[in-house]
């Protein structure tokens, strides 16, 4: 009975590895499992077949914990990718928190990610979770950022933290202006239209009108406002933001206001880490997503960031998959008692 402590400590480990719901890392070498933390929609039959594609909500006001499952329906149901969203959480609950800073569970599945796309806002991640979002970035693979991902983190608390280079206000030489300057092309710098009353419509940039990016797309207003974004002299401009005089789709341009940048690729690369492709629009709140040419978009984006530009349809497909009525954005506007479950596809 001499060996009876080893097997307590091995029966320990098994129990902690496989009894949680959470993923270990050898998890992460196989398909994304489904968990209570987060939400996996599979692939299957489309261009998207065996494709990977994370998506990681948390932000207080545009909903993304609404935006992201829907987006990632249509690409598991319509384009074959294989999806998993992830949510911020209250730790205690597991609640979607969306003013939950600091928890983000499942970012381990970055591991066997094909693409990120990221609806983050002021987010402060411990280092256990920060790391695999490092790790993916210095690899170079594709990103990319929705709105408020221009401004993805803030270390307001541990400004010592080894992270906190990706605040957006960042002064470490190389990280200038965090994750959002380095990697997507531009940090948060203001609300160019008037936030509440004015609305964006997209223009296309005619110098970059072939894009694969811009296939199928044609008409895109939505009810957020456009943001100030500064030159973007190593960027494709796709697509420019007109601020319309009103909150619905009919209403007059502000012609007194310039147009801006509000969808864009470039070429990205951390300090030390190798070369990726990124695209960013500062549209894609919940409700910016009821137009079907910006979701088009978005669906487009994907195809091109994973390498699948090719096969990007003429029209994509980009019906709604579940019932979609997005709350309106706001703070602390968020639906109370949800869980990431209650996100799965329901079967008739």
């Amino acid at each position: 009975m001499k060996n009876k402590p080893f097997f307590l400590l091995v029966a320990l480990w098994f129990s902690a590895t496989c009894c949680t719901g959470n993923s270990t890392a050898s998890d992460t070498e196989q398909q994304p499992q489904q968990s209570d933390q987060w939400v996996t929609y599979e692939g299957g039959d489309g261009p998207g077949e065996g494709k990977h594609i994370v998506l990681i909500s948390g932000d207080e006001e545009y909903r993304s914990e609404e935006a992201l499952p829907m987006l990632a329906q249509i690409l598991a149901k319509r384009s074959g990718f294989t999806c998993t969203v992830l949510f911020s959480l209250n730790p205690e609950s597991g609640e979607i928190d969306p003013n939950q800073q600091s928890n983000i569970p499942g970012l381990q599945a970055l591991e066997t990610a094909d693409l990120m796309v990221v609806f983050t806002r002021f987010r402060e991640l411990p280092p256990e979770q920060m790391r695999y979002i490092d790790d993916y970035l210095m690899a170079g693979k594709p990103v990319i950022g929705l709105r408020t991902a221009t401004h993805a983190f803030h270390y307001a608390k541990n400004k010592e933290d080894q992270y906190a280079k990706y605040d957006f206000q960042s002064s470490v030489p190389g990280w200038e202006m965090g994750f959002g300057k380095v990697v997507l092309g531009e940090t948060w710098v203001s609300h160019h239209g008037d936030h509440g009353n004015e609305g964006t419509r997209a223009v296309i940039n005619e110098a970059n009108a072939t894009h694969p990016v811009l296939t199928g797309v044609d008409d895109i207003w939505g009810p957020t406002d456009v943001y100030t974004v500064g030159a973007l002299n190593d960027a494709t401009i796709l697509l420019y933001g007109q601020s319309t005089s009103g909150m619905t789709a009919d209403a007059p341009i502000n012609t007194e206001k310039e147009m801006l940048p509000i969808a864009w690729t470039r070429t990205y690369q951390l300090p030390g880490g190798d070369q990726g492709k990124a695209f960013t629009t500062t549209m894609g709140a919940s409700v910016d997503l009821q137009s079907a040419g910006l979701r088009r978009l978005l669906v487009n984006a994907c195809f091109w960031a994973t390498g699948l530009e090719t096969a990007i349809p003429q029209q994509a497909d980009v019906s709604f998959v579940s019932t979609y009525t997005p709350t309106m954005f706001g703070f602390d506007d968020f639906k109370r008692g949800q869980f990431p479950a209650d996100f799965r596809i329901k079967k008739d």
